[in-house]
């Protein structure tokens, strides 16, 4: 779901690993047909091949999913290609859409870019809606994707509801509680109460360690709890006025001052050397950051990390993604096909269960490899628990077509605030500049 994202930060690459645990039976419960008589794109012998371009980390390769459709269905092969970077992804993608070449059979789709594609691309794509049941998903998932005319042209794969991942070890070494529902206690309040105990931490840190890992991060959690962010109900940028917006970049601003944070930008070579050395001892956690914590901090630190909900309890979502079938494609039925069998509740939860990100779909959360799931890793946090209790209250939040340059340049400059020194006035001067510029 998916990860670098630069949009939002999110690079899903995991070292969690586990079978997926589903069965035949299971799998054609969700109603692969055969597609042997399938059109224009099969060879003679009616041999067809399907490919999705994504970014980042989607999961059906660690979930063996393209593998298993394969089975199910003998005359269908499935090529997928993945851009690390979603930054280097998108453009990409938006020169395929303009020039009506180069597209691939299914494309992955950056939350921060759907309502761009919305509003500029829907002709571009065919309608998912058609023969996909769009209210498996969390409502606001298939509004996100749906054209004013009632197209919808993403099917939703992931979300990404709230938590905090806390190193235990370094809790306890400041003398900090080590139990995720202590932490859940000492942080009811919210945000502010977050802070305080950064305070507590940083008394007495162990050498060299820092309360959290980015102020960035920390601005990204409190303005994804917000139904409004950067764009009114009309459309229109209201990211100066945002009562979100401010109060993160207050809190942001706050942290840096205080030499709470390491500074670091997400997901760079620093920032994976910080888990691996364990100089942060809090990562603001949406569902597919665990696997990114793993992944990095690597199997020395098995076990010292754990995970609680996020402060104050408060619900939201940052990250998710969708698919999305070209309508040029040469194989758009077997295509929107695939793109069903994928976001149905069976496959997402195979893919929760391979890499830790959180399923769109409804049906999952009962399932018990995600309702009972929890991560060893992670002291065995019961993950299924938190993140569905989460996904259950995320407001429904107006997205808009620049949400992700408006969130990558604001984070730059709190990262500037962090690492250089920059004052908050001078930051945030520099931030709307490059949102003005961008978005016209």
């Amino acid at each position: 779901m998916r990860i670098t994202r630069s949009v939002a930060g999110r690079r899903r690459r995991t070292a969690i690993t586990a079978t997926t645990g589903l069965t035949v039976t299971a799998l054609l419960l969700t109603g692969c047909g055969d597609s042997s008589d399938s059109g224009n794109g099969a060879d003679a012998d009616g041999n067809i091949t399907l490919t999705i371009a994504d970014f980042g980390q989607f999961g059906y390769k660690e979930a063996g999913l393209l593998e298993k459709y394969h089975e199910l269905n003998p005359k269908i092969t499935i090529k997928e290609d993945t851009t690390a970077e979603e930054k280097n992804y998108y453009p990409k993608l938006l020169q395929q859409l303009n020039s009506g070449g180069g597209l691939a059979d299914v494309h992955g789709i950056e939350v921060g870019r759907i309502k761009e594609i919305v509003d500029t691309k829907a002709d571009s794509f065919a309608d998912l809606g058609r023969t996909i049941d769009v209210d498996a998903w969390v409502s606001w998932k298939a509004k996100q994707a749906t054209a004013p005319g009632g197209k919808v042209i993403g099917a939703g794969t992931d979300i990404g509801p709230m938590s905090l991942c806390y190193n235990r070890e370094l809790f306890e070494k400041a003398g900090l509680p080590t139990d995720r529902a202590e932490i859940a206690k000492r942080t009811a309040g919210g945000w502010d109460d977050f802070l305080a105990l950064g305070e507590e931490y940083k008394k007495n840190a162990p050498k060299g360690t820092y309360f959290m890992d980015s102020a960035s991060a920390m601005f990204n959690a409190v303005v994804s709890s917000s139904p409004e962010q950067y764009y009114d109900a009309e459309g229109k940028p209201i990211y100066k006025e945002s009562a979100s917006v401010k109060k993160g970049w207050d809190l942001a601003a706050e942290a840096a001052s205080k030499k709470l944070t390491q500074g670091l930008a997400q997901f760079e070579d620093q920032w994976q050397a910080a888990l691996r050395k364990s100089t942060v001892a809090t990562v603001v956690c949406p569902a597919w950051m665990a696997g990114q914590i793993s992944t990095y901090a690597g199997d020395a630190n098995k076990g010292k990390w754990d995970i609680t909900s996020s402060p104050g309890g408060t619900a939201a979502n940052w990250g998710g993604s969708f698919l999305a079938v070209p309508e040029s494609g040469r194989n758009v039925e077997e295509a929107a096909k695939l793109v069903r069998w994928l976001t149905a509740p069976e496959q997402q939860a195979a893919v929760f269960k391979a890499i830790g990100v959180f399923p769109s779909n409804k049906g999952a959360y009962e399932l018990p490899d995600v309702k009972d799931a929890t991560l060893p890793y992670f002291n065995n946090a019961p993950i299924g628990q938190i993140y569905a209790d989460g996904a259950k209250s995320i407001p429904e939040a107006v997205i808009g077509p620049k949400d992700g340059v408006i969130k990558d340049s604001i984070s730059t400059q709190i990262n500037n605030m962090e690492q250089r020194g920059t004052s908050p006035a001078d930051a945030w001067k520099a931030a709307t500049q490059t949102v003005d510029k961008a978005i016209g």
